[in-house]
């Protein structure tokens, strides 16, 4: 599970997080919408330790992230898979050595016959050909690149799954595959996901929850359905404003 209880993060006078409570449960997938710039990616890097907030606490697995020494933050960090906004591929490597990264397990990044097998099961379970493994970044397009990152944060079998803003800048073909790719990996793996996302579809797809972050705080907390229905101005205001009334039943 994961839990921000009253996290406030700002940067010299920019406040980014006002007072955030939001929970993920254990084999859910959350949505988190927002505006741009309004801290979705901060919120995010919380959760894993990257960023530490100024006040409140972050819980993954009953533990309190902020305040874990090194060795025990590495070993909780096994634990989460992290997919970037812009895949964050090597691109001096290949395709499976980006892959092989993501083995989290020493003993296991060791096993060379390990590290075939779980690469390629990682492709596999991506939707991309065999072949992929030998290309390099600069061979493959856009949805590739973002299915090959994902394969990365599955790669050292986690129990959590980050997105940061998947579907980005990708046309709308491929981010029905990403989406659909999401929901594949939580229903076959059984992985806790929180994805960052500006596309209310996607994210109304595969959230099994819905929330929304506005002025530093989560406005609201729901399924698709409960968020169309809002009578929160500040809800129907963002989803009409970037989306379009059709969003909003």
């Amino acid at each position: 599970m994961i839990r921000l209880v009253d996290v406030h993060k700002r940067f010299g006078e920019n406040v980014v997080l006002d007072g955030v409570d939001f929970d993920v449960q254990r084999g859910e997938t959350v949505s988190l919408l927002g505006p741009s710039g309004v801290g979705k990616s901060v919120l995010l890097k919380h959760i894993n330790g990257l960023i530490h907030p100024d006040w409140g606490e972050v819980f993954v697995d009953g533990q309190q992230v902020p305040l874990l020494p090194r060795k025990e933050l590495q070993q909780l960090r096994t634990k989460i898979g992290y997919v970037f906004q812009f895949g964050a591929l090597f691109d001096s490597m290949s395709v499976f050595d980006n892959i092989k990264l993501g083995i989290t397990d020493p003993e296991c990044a060791g096993d060379d016959h390990y590290c075939r097998m779980r690469v390629q099961e990682c492709i596999d379970l991506v939707n991309l050909s065999p072949m992929t493994a030998g290309k390099y970044p600069a061979d493959l397009s856009g949805g590739m690149k973002k299915r090959v990152g994902i394969a990365r944060a599955i790669a050292g079998k986690p129990t959590y799954l980050l997105y940061d803003e998947p579907t980005s800048g990708l046309d709308p073909v491929n981010a029905d595959i990403i989406d659909a790719l999401i929901q594949k990996l939580q229903g076959e793996l059984g992985v806790t996901s929180v994805v960052v996302s500006h596309d209310v579809r996607g994210s109304f797809r595969v959230g099994n929850r819905i929330a929304l972050l506005t002025d530093g705080k989560i406005r609201k907390v729901g399924t698709a359905d409960e968020l169309r229905d809002s009578e929160d101005q500040a809800v129907r205001q963002f989803l009409e404003r970037d989306f379009g009334s059709a969003v909003v039943g």
